[in-house]
């Protein structure tokens, strides 16, 4: 691991690029969601099969753009990411129908993760260094979450200008114009962070050794050597649980439509609200998490997650149930996102090799990520066949059993990683 010491800028742009290139196909939709199936003129099921498309892509795009973030500077793989999906934004804004909203999704899977995903990680530990492993990975998904959330609160701002009276006075077309811009705004954002990473990640040093020594060796070996490693397979059952839970987070807003009868805009303030939380936990736990050990944290946000989704599986809140709904998402925020942050910190903990980082993140991402291909699907059916609250209560309850496997896993992975630390 390099101990140059790398810009403070590197780190800000690598947040901003972490969060926007996510803005349009997931962001956007997670704080809207009652407003994109209106819009888009489709159901659960339909948004979760692109969810399911994108996440095929991404699949394959995983395994091969894992070795190429090893050969190449973040910087060209992260700013052409960046603008290729700037472009499927702006075809966003045009209204494509379902069929066409489908090659849409399936065109992100691949800029977003193909050139981009590995190399975001790789570039977050470079700059990390061998001590700062926990603060690096919480800055960023800490950053990641201030980013979205200003991202969210703008695009409400922008919304709400272009609805003269009360939201549920206007036209499907009136909603259908104010939204249009939200996306167009976020395109056009999403591209000038993608131009402006080009020239400032340049500084970003990647260690020259590593770099010629990893060129000289066959990507084949590459992946038969962190196969070797029992922490990678670790991290891939406790990425994917831990991600089912992050797409659960996604029915927040249309939880607050369904179960506590809140109107479009005051839904969408409540996703947005919930990413506000994100870069303050996410710096907290990464300093802890370096003081400590980052496999602690992920053990406790995964025992946080689990209490608070079986409170909401219960189905005891209730639209008169203001107060404890406010608490159980904000604990429900807490132990998700500290899984998040942390995860990828644990790669220096489980002895996983830097000059191996875009492989191994391309390989653990395999199985971690496959919530992008079913969850989407899962959550549109549990949605769609019972409608209301009853449908979330299931939604929650299948949340409950990942997180349960997750908390397992995660302390196996304290246990091993301790040994090794011993040795």
């Amino acid at each position: 691991m390099s101990k140059t010491k790398q810009p403070i800028y590197v780190i800000i742009l690598l947040i901003l690029s972490g969060e926007a290139v996510f803005i349009l196909p997931f962001v956007l939709v997670r704080i809207f969601r009652p407003t994109f199936l209106e819009v888009f003129d489709i159901n659960n099921l339909q948004l979760g099969t692109c969810f399911s498309i994108y996440g095929i892509v991404a699949l394959f795009s995983y395994i091969f753009g894992g070795p190429l973030a090893d050969k190449y500077h973040p910087r060209y793989l992260i700013s052409v990411s960046l603008i290729l999906t700037s472009i499927g934004g702006i075809y966003l804004s045009t209204y494509p129908d379902y069929s066409h909203l489908k090659y849409l999704y399936g065109f992100w899977g691949f800029t977003t993760i193909f050139l981009f995903w590995s190399a975001l990680i790789k570039a977050t530990r470079i700059w990390g260094g061998t001590k700062k492993q926990g603060m690096a990975f919480g800055f960023l998904d800490g950053g990641r979450g201030l980013v979205a959330a200003v991202f969210g609160t703008v695009g409400i701002l922008i919304f709400s200008l272009f609805i003269d009276v009360d939201i549920s006075e206007t036209s499907l077309i009136e909603r259908k114009e104010a939204f249009s811009y939200v996306i167009l705004y976020s395109s056009v954002i999403v591209s000038i962070i993608g131009v402006l990473s080009f020239y400032l990640l340049k500084p970003l040093q990647v260690n020259e050794t590593l770099s010629k020594q990893n060129s000289s060796i066959l990507t084949i070996y590459n992946f038969k050597q962190i196969m070797k490693i029992p922490s990678v397979w670790l991290l891939m059952i406790i990425i994917l649980c831990a991600y089912v839970g992050y797409k659960v987070t996604d029915i927040f807003s249309l939880y607050a439509k369904d179960v506590m009868l809140y109107d479009d805009i005051e839904s969408a303030k409540v996703g947005t609200s919930l990413l506000y939380m994100r870069p303050v936990i996410g710096v907290v736990i990464g300093l802890l998490a370096d003081k400590t050990r980052a496999s602690l944290w992920i053990i406790i946000g995964f025992f946080l997650t689990l209490i608070t989704s079986l409170i909401f599986a219960t189905g005891i809140i209730s639209e008169h149930s203001t107060l404890l709904f406010g608490l159980s998402i904000g604990l429900m925020a807490l132990g998700v996102y500290s899984v998040r942050v942390l995860y990828f910190a644990t790669m220096q903990e489980g002895k996983i090799p830097l000059v191996l980082t875009g492989t191994a993140v391309g390989f653990i991402s395999i199985v971690g990520y496959t919530p992008d291909i079913f969850s989407g699907p899962m959550i549109g059916v549990l949605l769609d066949n019972s409608p209301g609250e009853l449908g979330h209560q299931h939604v929650f309850l299948v949340l409950a059993g990942f997180t349960l496997i997750g908390l397992i896993t995660s302390i196996v992975f304290y246990r091993i990683s301790k040994k090794i630390i011993i040795e």
